[in-house]
């Protein structure tokens, strides 16, 4: 496979479809909606382009890993309503 361009869309086989979100001759990254951010070896990966690249790309917005303090304060406030 070659180098990608961001924001394009593909299809793969595993994952489904995706969006590219960085890519180089050693590594491609792409965003899959249900499986998160994905990195693979660019020359061992195997895809299908499903679009081309838009002329101004997007990125999609990242997800959030909750942090101990607010697990914490959601424990300590489930508690309190008991």
């Amino acid at each position: 496979m070659q180098v990608l361009q961001e924001g394009q869309t593909i299809k793969h086989q595993q994952y489904g479809l995706g969006v590219v979100t960085a890519s180089d001759p050693e590594r491609t990254a792409i965003e899959f909606d249900d499986y998160g951010s994905k990195l693979f070896v660019t020359s061992l990966m195997t895809a299908e382009l499903i679009g081309e690249a838009p002329a101004n790309p997007v990125k999609p917005k990242r997800r959030r890993k909750s942090s101990a303090t607010a697990k914490a304060s959601k424990k300590a406030a489930a508690a309190a309503s008991r």
